[in-house]
């Protein structure tokens, strides 16, 4: 998955591979594009890549099941990211802003 990707990307452009193989007569079970998925995310999936592979049997996961999970997480670091900038936002206007900040006599 490339820096900065969209789970959705990632996964469209895997599956597209996937099926391409599979047409020209490689078996490949979903499992393995599973695995490979799990062992080719960003750093920033570490955590819920770990949690997935713990809590679930892979054997049994569904590629859209996983999709699902890698979509939520997502969802979460966007957010976050979202809240975090609004506050360094607030709290710049409070440093710099009027109403007695360093230098302001």
């Amino acid at each position: 998955m490339k820096a900065g990707g969209s789970v959705n990307d990632y996964f469209g452009r895997t599956l597209i591979t996937a099926n391409k193989m599979r047409i020209h007569g490689e078996r490949m079970e979903d499992v393995v594009i599973i695995k490979k998925i799990l062992r080719s995310m960003t750093p920033k999936y570490d955590y819920v890549v770990c949690s997935i592979e713990e809590s679930n049997d892979l054997d049994t996961l569904s590629i859209d099941d996983l999709q699902s999970s890698l979509l939520v997480h997502e969802q979460q670091i966007s957010s976050h990211n979202v809240d975090e900038q609004a506050l360094q936002i607030t709290h710049g206007l409070q440093l710099g802003g009027k109403g007695g900040g360093i230098g302001s006599y």
